[in-house]
């Protein structure tokens, strides 16, 4: 299954066969085919959308391996509802991508995004800088106001459409002179820097970002269930 998707031998548009069909296929249980499936979903590779069955990840045809399945996947303002968060905006523009954005929003070098720096303020103290690019024609109408929110919810409430999942990338960096500027960072201090695609429900990646934490602003809890 993992190869058939690599060489598109199923389109994007429509869900691959169900478990049964596939089973019968393969010559295997049903159980075992939905084991199998659930790996490609945890690879990033199908994403399932309830009562449609189960599709292609659209970046999947470009090699990457994305994850579209995520327990919470909540804005940093919703993350600090109780908290009095702001944002800062640093630049604001549109241009046309590059390669590497390109290609984490599956989108050719002709289709412009937003390309936005902003730091988020939490009581007034900068907690995170966020390097943001979102395609025009998937997120539409983004301006000052919206950037001065929750860029999220903007997505969810006025524009009506859903945000499925994430991948992310988390490592460890030293900080620069942007980071020291705007995250009131000492030169030694490390940084904790958050490379993020997210997905909405119907595969399409709609942001790639960077957000560079402050160490002693950040954390990450896991759970881990066998099954």
């Amino acid at each position: 299954m993992r190869k058939r998707i690599r060489e598109k031998a199923y389109s994007i548009e429509h869900p691959i066969p169900d478990e049964i069909s596939l089973a019968k296929e393969f010559n295997c249980s049903r159980m075992t085919m939905k084991k199998a499936l659930d790996i490609l979903v945890l690879e990033g590779l199908l994403y399932r959308k309830r009562g449609h069955g189960t599709f292609i990840v659209q970046s999947a045809f470009n090699g990457g391996i994305v994850n579209v399945e995520s327990n919470e996947m909540l804005g940093f303002s919703k993350l600090l509802e109780n908290k009095n968060v702001k944002s800062k905006v640093i630049s604001f523009q549109v241009q046309f991508p590059t390669e590497e954005v390109s290609i984490h929003l599956a989108i050719d070098k002709n289709t412009p995004v937003y390309a936005i720096a902003r730091v988020r303020l939490v009581d007034n103290e900068p907690y995170v800088l966020e390097r943001t690019y979102m395609p025009t024609t998937i997120i539409p109408g983004i301006n000052d106001e919206v950037l001065n929110g929750s860029i999220y919810s903007y997505i969810n409430d006025h524009l009506g459409l859903t945000i499925a999942g994430s991948h992310r990338k988390i490592r460890a960096c030293k900080s620069n002179e942007f980071d020291r500027e705007h995250l009131i960072c000492e030169s030694d201090d490390p940084i904790l820097e958050v490379e993020h695609v997210g997905f909405l429900n119907n595969g399409l990646p709609f942001e790639y970002s960077f957000s560079r934490h402050r160490y002693d602003k950040f954390e990450i809890t896991t759970i881990n269930i066998r099954r």
